[in-house]
């Protein structure tokens, strides 16, 4: 006996019917199903009596790599109803794939995705043909809405004729082999009883050829490397997150449309398309007259009559209903009309449209389904600490109990769990904050992603490390500092082994001097200073700090360009260096001398940045002190009139106090000043007023008051004017007028 091969479209009602029907007229010995081969002695938790949506969710991780997998099912899926008619006819069911952390699955997401991406020429040519716009409404119209005689054979005639003689890739061959030991296996098996095989369209073609010879023993099943944890569960899934409009794979959009299409069949699925759309629409106050839905319907049935539908199609009634309530151009094209994500910019009325044909179902697991290890801990702990219910929530984080509640929300607030939102609290590098406040609240979508955060492991602390150590691998600068901060609130302030590794590489591969700057800074003052979340003198940071300052110099050092604004991310990184050297470089054994002759090099050379060589002259004087040249003589020798506005921020920035203690400093500073014609001043004056912005208001007085003394022999000049008060209260509008004016250039920043 040879086996029935159904090629299906994940997700199609019409494709569900067709395998419910066959298995039910064939009663097959063997119900064979594209599906993940590990969950094979676990069908009967696939069976306990859940409300679909669900999915099985497998969670991978080794020393490698990090994959998570779906395999979603809902009541019209063909998979699902392959499960349950076969289980009804006392069929053996099996899923043939293979697991879904098989590396021939690591770039596959979801499982049950369309392969249109692999045929899209021959599909492109069919929507030509049939005059519709996208795969989607070309389904429609042969498939969904087109009565089921003769289903199996058009099916067969597509896939067919889309698949052609493409050669597929090596992980679609790797799994077609595999499946089609499987089939092999089971018809010989069966001896003169039927086998029913249910398995994508795309690899139908292969099946049914690979299928004819070979051997003919059961396949083993792979197993995942000796270091890797794999865990595969049951998880809730949702109408919402089966949408092709929200992103899913599959391609198959409007579940909600489809869930009706399964229970009441096309024509019943058009008219509660329409009511859905109509009450949706009414419940936020969107105006929907009687007589628009009148009109939307006609619309619909004459659309299905010239398209050649017997009832109206999805697009059918979408068309009418767009036809019928929005009156205004459109500025992005029908949702419909294309694929893919909702696109911004569409008008309330479709947006609403959209959201009525996903649906709001969400499913529900039966109360026997095993669960993670991680779903009982973090159970238990919120109960343990009372924060398992709704409402505001204070801690005091100068209580040991009040910070161990806040660890575990911070752990799960790293592992992305819903309903757990921080209102106030610490920021990294921030002023010293006692107080942590979140809002707590219930959330549907709790429980599939404490089940897929499961893959991070056990517990709360385990996984959030793990889910740490992961973002560090994906080496984004800019998120390194927040990574490190998330690491202390979380009570992990410890990262060993290849996570410090890819930590350190990831910043040895940094490019950006600003944002290797703001990962210093951070870093430096948790590991100075934070005893709340013990991370002082942390061997993590300090490791972090030593590889962050090596390469801000270097960096630095091979910074070129011209006169340029003062770049205040390259002057923070600047900041960051001098404090590692002052306060960490003999416990961290960073040579300082060596440091020193880098910032001597980029002071003395004119191809670097102005704001740098000032940072660089500054850096190497902060550190000397007493011990450094004649400052004097080489700001002399450095003053550059075009530029002096940006190599002033860059000394002010570093060496603010040794500039207004230095005798005679700012009196040469005044001097060059003076000596600069109009035309060069005035062009300096935004960006000299960005330098002395790095002096507070006590220190500009100082400043004042000695320049006044020095050029009039008595600061009680300041005091005395002898303009007009109205005068003087202009030009301090027009000092403001100014300033906002820099703000908004951003020349300025306080």
């Amino acid at each position: 006996m040879t086996a029935t091969f159904i090629g299906v479209r994940h997700h199609s009602p019409a494709c569900a019917r067709l395998v419910a029907d066959t298995i039910s007229a064939l009663r097959p010995a063997y119900v064979l199903i594209e599906g993940p081969a590990d969950m094979n002695h676990r069908l009967g938790e696939l069976l306990l009596g859940h409300e679909l949506p669900i999915a099985v969710y497998t969670g991978y991780r080794d020393a490698q790599r990090r994959h998570g997998s779906w395999a979603p099912l809902c009541e019209y899926s063909p998979e699902w109803t392959a499960l349950t008619a076969g289980h009804a006819v006392g069929a053996e069911t099996r899923f043939i794939d293979l697991p879904a952390w098989h590396p021939a699955l690591a770039e596959v997401h979801n499982r049950y995705a369309d392969a249109e991406a692999r045929y899209a020429e021959v599909t492109e040519r069919l929507c030509r043909t049939f005059a519709v716009d996208n795969v989607d409404a070309l389904w429609d119209h042969l498939f969904e809405i087109e009565p089921a005689d003769g289903l199996a054979e058009r099916l067969a005639t597509y896939f067919d004729l889309v698949r052609g003689d493409a050669e597929p890739g090596a992980d679609d061959m790797a799994r077609e082999a595999y499946m089609a030991r499987w089939i092999r296996a089971a018809v010989a098996d069966a001896g003169e009883r039927p086998v029913v095989v249910v398995i994508g369209g795309f690899h139908r073609p292969a099946l049914i050829r690979l299928s004819e010879q070979g051997e003919r023993t059961w396949p083993e099943l792979p197993e995942p490397p000796d270091d890797a944890v794999v865990g595969s569960y049951l998880v809730p899934y949702s109408f919402r997150r089966l949408d092709a409009f929200d992103g899913y794979q599959s391609g198959m959009p409007s579940p909600g449309y489809y869930q009706r299409l399964w229970e009441s069949g096309p024509a019943e699925a058009a008219r509660g398309l329409t009511e859905a759309v109509a009450v949706r629409l009414r419940a936020r106050r969107l105006q929907v007259s009687t007589a628009d839905l009148i009109a939307a319907r006609a619309t619909a049935d004459g659309l299905a009559l010239v398209r050649g539908h017997r009832h109206p199609a999805r697009v059918d009634v979408l068309d009418g209903l767009a036809s019928a309530l929005v009156n205004e151009a459109l500025e992005v094209p029908l949702p419909w009309a294309t694929r893919g994500r909702l696109r911004a910019g569409n008008h309330p009325a479709i947006v609403e449209m959209v959201a009525a044909l996903s649906g709001d179902r969400v499913g529900r697991l039966h109360p026997s389904t095993p669960l993670p290890p991680l779903v009982h801990a973090v159970t238990e702990q919120l109960c343990r600490h009372g924060l398992d219910g709704s409402g505001e929530v204070r801690l005091d984080l100068g209580k040991e109990i009040d910070r161990e509640r806040s660890r575990l929300l911070h752990r799960l607030r790293v592992l992305a769990i819903p309903g757990l939102a921080r209102e106030s609290g610490p920021q990294p590098a921030g002023p010293p904050v006692l107080v942590e406040q979140w809002t707590l609240t219930d959330a549907d979508d709790r429980l599939p992603a404490l089940i897929e955060a499961g893959g991070y492991g056990v517990d709360p602390r385990e996984a959030a490390a793990a889910a740490l150590s992961e973002k560090v691998t994906a080496g984004d600068l800019d998120q390194l500092a927040r990574l490190l901060f998330d690491a202390a609130v979380c009570g992990i302030g410890e990262l060993t082994g290849r996570v410090l590794d890819d930590l350190t590489r990831a910043i040895g591969a940094a490019a950006d001097l600003g944002s290797l700057g703001r990962t210093l800074t951070v870093a430096l003052a948790m590991w100075r200073h934070d005893d709340m979340f013990r991370t002082s003198r942390s061997t993590t940071l300090g490791t972090v700090i030593a590889a962050a300052t090596r390469r801000a110099l270097w960096l630095a050092e091979g910074a070129r360009g011209g006169p340029a604004p003062a770049d205040l991310g390259r002057i923070g990184a600047m900041i960051a260096v001098r404090d590692v050297l002052t306060h960490a470089a003999t416990p961290l054994e960073l040579d300082t001398r060596a440091a020193l002759g880098v910032a001597d090099r980029i002071a003395a050379c004119h191809e670097a940045p102005p704001d740098l060589r000032g940072a660089s002259f500054g850096l190497g004087w902060s550190l000397r002190g007493a011990a450094a040249a004649d400052p004097t003589r080489a700001v002399r020798g450095a003053f550059t009139p075009a530029s002096a506005g940006d190599w002033l921020a860059g000394l002010f920035a570093l060496a603010r106090e040794e500039v207004l203690h230095t005798a005679g400093m700012l009196e040469l500073l005044d001097e060059l000043l003076g000596v600069m014609t109009d035309h060069d001043f005035l062009v300096a004056l935004p960006a000299l007023r960005q330098a002395f912005g790095y002096f507070p208001p006590r220190e500009r007085h100082i400043i004042a008051t000695r320049l006044v003394r020095w050029r009039t022999g008595s600061s009680r000049d300041l005091m005395r004017l002898d303009a007009r008060p109205e005068l003087v209260a202009a030009g301090m509008a027009l000092d403001e007028r100014v300033d906002a004016a820099l703000r908004r250039e951003g020349l300025i920043t306080s």
